[in-house]
Formats: structure tokens, sequence, C-alpha cells
């Protein structure tokens, strides 16, 4: 986004007060900075922001949000966005983690194994969601 902070000025001024100003510092609605990177990042992911989420993920892992935490947000959006959406941002957060010497690929993080993944999964929504609820449509 530095381009634009030469050829649109006051657009940049106007995002970085919201960004910076008006959502970070809302009375009562503070989170943790690795946190508020996260669902940042998240929405990025979800509305396709590639761009902007190039431009966003340096910063959010100097905030604190560890590589870790990057790549399972991105696994986790393919149930949710497909996995053509998805593999744009898995190559770049790949690529912006191999620029900052991380190694590839990171330690596996599952829980579950393909045996039981179904079943844990239904476990957790039952958690989330409740026994007698249906689920939510997403």
């Amino acid at each position: 986004m530095k381009d634009f902070n030469v050829t649109d000025p006051e657009f940049m001024k106007i995002v970085e007060h919201f960004t910076l100003e008006e959502v970070e510092k809302e009375p009562g609605q503070e989170l943790p900075e690795d946190t508020r990177y996260l669902v940042i990042l998240a929405t990025l992911v979800g509305c396709q922001g590639l761009d902007v989420y190039k431009d966003m993920l340096p910063k959010a892992l100097d905030g604190g949000l560890t590589p870790v935490m990057a790549k399972e947000m991105v696994y986790l959006a393919v149930d949710y966005l497909g996995i053509g959406r998805v593999m744009p941002f898995l190559s770049a957060t790949n690529a912006i983690l191999t620029a900052r010497e991380v190694e590839l690929p990171l330690p596996a993080q599952g829980t579950t194994t393909m045996e039981n993944r179904l079943e844990k999964g239904a476990e957790a929504q039952a958690e989330i969601f409740g026994e007698s609820q249906s689920l939510p449509c997403l």
C-alpha cells in the first residue's frame, strides 16, 4: 500500500485513521495485538483481499502473530471458502515466511486423525452450538 501514500494520500489518511485510531482504540473493544491481526487476516482471506493480506501478514508477524497461527488460519479457511480461493493465500503466506527465513514445513499441529476427524468435529460443534440445536447455516 506504499504507492497509495504517494498517489492517494487523502485515502490513506482516512484508512490509517479508521484502522489505527477508531477500530484499534475503541473503548471496551480492544483485542490483544496477535488476536487483532488474526481477525484482520482471516477477514482478508474471506473477502479475497490478497494484496492487502500480503501487506498485513508481515505486520502481523511483527505484532506477535506466530507463523503457526497464520498457517492454521489459512488451513481452516479451506472449509469455508474452498481450496481454490484459499490456495493463493497459502502461497503468499509461504512466500512471506520463507523470505523471513522461517523453515517450512512447520511442525504439524493436528489434534485429530483421518479416522476420527468427523467425530471430533461433531463433538466440537456440539460444544459450541449445543447438542440439540441445529448447526448454523454458513
